[in-house]
């Protein structure tokens, strides 16, 4: 009954993304539908390792971490793990051959978590590096289903697609991050005194990722093509509400789309993706 087992793992990490995300939930949808459990996978894997850092208060989430990353890594080798999470993942990390660095560089990136860092620029690239630019990776390797040359090419763009998402991240995560979690991702950015000047370079910054992030969208297959977009166009109208925010809106509450929002641009993107406009 091991074939009940593999779909109780996806099914538990399908459960993880749609709970935590409607927005990644709805864009998996979009894309092939043999590529929807492998992506879940992916999630539910950096979703639970995410929440070890930023939630499990009161826990020790060190040696949670520890143990999850320990777990991680002797599924991956056996091929098996009894955590339902880890063994969806494992399938995937074999079955797409994902290397192994791109888990050993996410999860020392949610170790960064566990410590009041005082980011530089070089930690601060560290950390993009590992919780976003290697889970495009991770899921670049499930949209090319084995080229690797495709891989190569689009392996560029899709670590720029993955720093704006979390950079915008960042900002909309500014009160909750800093204000309740004592973290500052941005380097040499004085939080006490975050004005709209600091704000608008930020932003600049984050333009330049997006632009060469939607070049990749162009060339995916049309597999994944479309569900990536979905995410794109989200993280771009996140991104248009923040700029139109004041510095000390942002300071004060965390940005959000509605979800009839949402689905508005779900909608305008299916049709320039009908049309061939994308």
């Amino acid at each position: 009954m091991k074939k009940l087992y593999d779909a109780i793992s996806v099914k538990s990490s399908a459960l993880i993304t749609k709970t935590y995300s409607t927005s990644f939930s709805i864009g998996i949808r979009f894309l092939a539908k043999d590529l929807h459990d492998p992506i879940y996978s992916i999630y539910g894997f950096v979703r639970v390792a995410d929440e070890i850092v930023d939630s499990f208060h009161g826990f020790n989430k060190r040696d949670l971490l520890k143990s999850f990353r320990e777990d991680t890594f002797k599924g991956i080798e056996q091929g098996i793990s009894t955590n339902p999470v880890i063994h969806a993942y494992q399938n995937v990390v074999n079955k797409y051959k994902i290397p192994l660095e791109l888990t050993e560089t996410f999860l020392d990136s949610m170790e960064m978590d566990l410590d009041d860092v005082e980011y530089d620029q070089a930690t601060y690239e560290k950390y993009i590096l590992g919780s976003a630019e290697v889970v495009g990776l991770m899921c670049l390797k499930i949209f090319v289903r084995g080229d690797e040359e495709k891989y190569q090419e689009l392996k560029p763009y899709a670590m720029k697609l993955g720093s704006a998402f979390q950079k915008i991240n960042f900002l909309r995560d500014l009160k909750d991050d800093y204000k309740t979690l004592g973290r500052s991702y941005f380097p040499g950015v004085d939080f006490e005194n975050f004005n709209d000047q600091v704000k608008k370079e930020l932003e600049a910054d984050i333009a330049k990722d997006f632009e060469q992030g939607y070049i990749g969208i162009t060339k995916l297959p049309k597999s994944s093509r479309f569900g990536v977009y979905i995410a794109y166009k989200y993280f771009h109208s996140l991104m248009k509400k923040i700029e139109l925010t004041p510095a000390d809106k942002i300071m004060g509450a965390r940005i959000r789309i509605p979800n009839g929002k949402k689905y508005a641009l779900f909608l305008s993107s299916y049709f320039r993706h009908s049309f061939n406009i994308l």
